[in-house]
């Protein structure tokens, strides 16, 4: 299997190679990853002290960064090497004051992580949930180096839990310890004899709730807003805009306002989705100058500024489940006390079935269910209220995964 793997491996590099002459996300990883081992060389000394946190992408930066930023603060001596697999991770973070060099990460062959963990000599590493790389983890284990795994969360259909997992499942084994979301998390890592496991939930909730300690204010928002009731619309796919317009174009009521922060906001896929949107629509790109209060849909062409506009939201309803792509962060909404509606797909996203069975979060499947529950939240403010108490309830409930990893990682 092993060899299997590694061959995989290096006949992914070469497609990703020919795929990128025609994509421009996959470009765009594989020129970074061309350039990471001479970036490492230009900002690393042979004499620093180091850590280095992996994540997959900007979500999985989102969950560690609470843990970043405590190892940043108490640790300023040491260099911290941020790395990300995904186009999406790097560019939105590439900048990010918590690391003193952020980078792609090279495919996993041996070569590769032999070369890196050369370079780096990371003296505690963390990967955040998943994207687990075999050679890289091996290479660690190999010299001794101390690796953590947080905010994991496990199936049983994953490859680490079948007859074929064997390499899977000894990569796992090269973590120190394992910080998983959930007992069954924890139950499955048993089955499969690792042991250093602990239940301490997930480090997202500590990351939402530090949202409510900073300025979220935005001027234009409570402008467009003008006083009415807002329904937030965050991370749609067409999937879950095909619900929304028909439901928006139908509404009769001018007492209740659309926000819109599509997770696409290419100009040709925002022009033909405002296209089809018959009241009156302004994007944030053409706002200035504009009397906002006079627009019942606001579009978000922009990216980072989705966490603070749900503090204007009175009803949000997060995309991404009403297809295949995966769910987006109901947190960020929740943490604000709104009830939160979502689409049918979700079951690999265990904070949302545990919300949804703790009753603040509304799980739809249809426009026909869509217009039945909005149209119950918009009238309905006890309701609303009582659901967003709910939301706030559950977020303070599971909070303090940081405190607990952080106490590990101190002995």
């Amino acid at each position: 299997m092993n060899l299997l793997y590694n061959i995989g491996i290096q006949i992914a590099q070469i497609l990703l190679k020919i795929i990128a002459l025609f994509n421009d996300k996959i470009k765009l990883g594989v020129e970074g990853r061309s350039k990471t081992f001479q970036i490492l060389k230009k900002h690393l000394s042979h004499n620093d002290k180091t850590f280095w946190f992996h994540c997959a992408s900007l979500g999985e930066y989102e969950q560690g960064l609470p843990i970043f930023k405590k190892l940043r603060a108490e640790h300023p001596n040491h260099k911290i090497v941020l790395s990300f697999f995904s186009p999406s991770g790097y560019e939105i973070r590439k900048q990010t004051d918590v690391a003193n060099v952020v980078i792609y990460l090279p495919l996993d062959t041996k070569a590769n992580a032999k070369h890196f963990v050369t370079l780096v000599k990371p003296e505690l590493t963390i990967f955040v949930k998943y994207d687990i790389w075999p050679n890289y983890l091996s290479e660690l284990k190999k010299r001794d180096l101390k690796a953590l795994l947080i905010s994991a969360a496990f199936r049983k259909e994953q490859s680490y839990f079948r007859f074929y997992g064997g390499m899977m499942r000894q990569a796992l084994g090269t973590f120190e310890h394992i910080f998983v979301q959930n007992e069954s998390s924890k139950s499955l890592l048993n089955t499969i004899g690792y042991t250093d496991a602990s239940v301490v939930g997930d480090t997202r909730y500590d990351r939402v709730s530090d949202q409510l300690n900073q300025d979220n204010t935005l001027p234009f928002i409570e402008q467009f807003r003008d006083g009415k009731l807002c329904v937030v619309i965050g991370s749609s796919w067409p999937e879950d805009e095909a619900l929304f317009v028909e439901y928006i174009n139908a509404m009769t009521s001018k007492d209740v306002k659309f926000i819109i922060a599509p997770h696409n906001i290419k100009s040709n896929q925002i022009d033909s989705f405002v296209s089809r949107i018959q009241k009156p629509c302004v994007l944030f790109s053409e706002k200035d100058g504009k009397n906002l209060s006079g627009f019942d849909v606001f579009i978000v062409d922009t990216i980072g500024i989705l966490s603070k506009i749900y503090k204007y939201a009175d009803i949000a309803y997060v995309g991404g489940a009403m297809g295949q792509t995966g769910l987006h962060n109901i947190l960020e909404p929740a943490v604000f006390g709104v009830p939160v509606v979502i689409g049918k797909n979700h079951k690999k996203f265990p904070e949302a079935f545990q919300m949804i069975a703790h009753g603040g979060v509304i799980s739809i499947k249809n426009s026909q269910e869509l217009e039945k529950t909005m149209d119950e939240l918009i009238s309905n403010s006890t309701k609303r209220e009582a659901l967003g108490e709910l939301n706030t309830g559950f977020i303070k409930k599971n909070k303090d995964a940081v405190v607990q990893i952080m106490k590990h990682i101190r002995k």
